[in-house]
């Protein structure tokens, strides 16, 4: 078992959250970014810089991604991917993807999509609060519960 972050665009304390699990559980954590992430110094924490381009950093999650596995992102496409390969897949707001809603979402993210291409302005995501952190650290402490008593 193992715990992946697409580390790009995760907010720096969903990733403090993911390290605190790591060292508390002794769960190995590879972030995969396209850029230097700073990690802390631990056994069970390391991260894999990939060459700039997109989804270069998603494939490498996917190439090296076992069933079973986590993934935490917030990107919909690589969510789908992962629950395709039979991992899990956690966005840092704390909802955990599944085979139905991760459908729902990527049918709502093409339609936001369209609607930019027309020129709608439809802004970004709101700041991530309190509660989703909260919802976040829960799930993922479920997730490692459940990981260690099917160990």
């Amino acid at each position: 078992m193992k715990i992946w972050v697409d580390a790009d665009a995760c907010p720096v304390v969903i990733k403090e959250i993911v390290f605190r699990a790591s060292e508390r559980t002794k769960t190995p954590v590879t972030l995969v970014a396209n850029q230097y992430v700073r990690t802390p110094a631990s056994k069970y924490i390391n991260a894999i810089q990939v060459a700039s381009g997109f989804d270069v950093a998603d494939d490498e999650i996917v190439k090296r991604l076992n069933s079973g596995d986590l993934v935490i992102t917030s990107d919909i496409p690589l969510a789908a991917e992962v629950i395709e390969k039979g991992g899990f897949a956690l966005n840092p707001r704390g909802e955990l993807y599944t085979a139905s809603n991760v459908r729902v979402r990527l049918n709502m993210r093409d339609f936001m999509d369209t609607m930019r291409a027309s020129g709608v302005n439809t802004g970004g995501p709101p700041a991530l609060s309190q509660a989703e952190r909260k919802m976040f650290a829960d799930e993922l402490d479920k997730w490692l519960t459940k990981k260690a008593r099917q160990a």
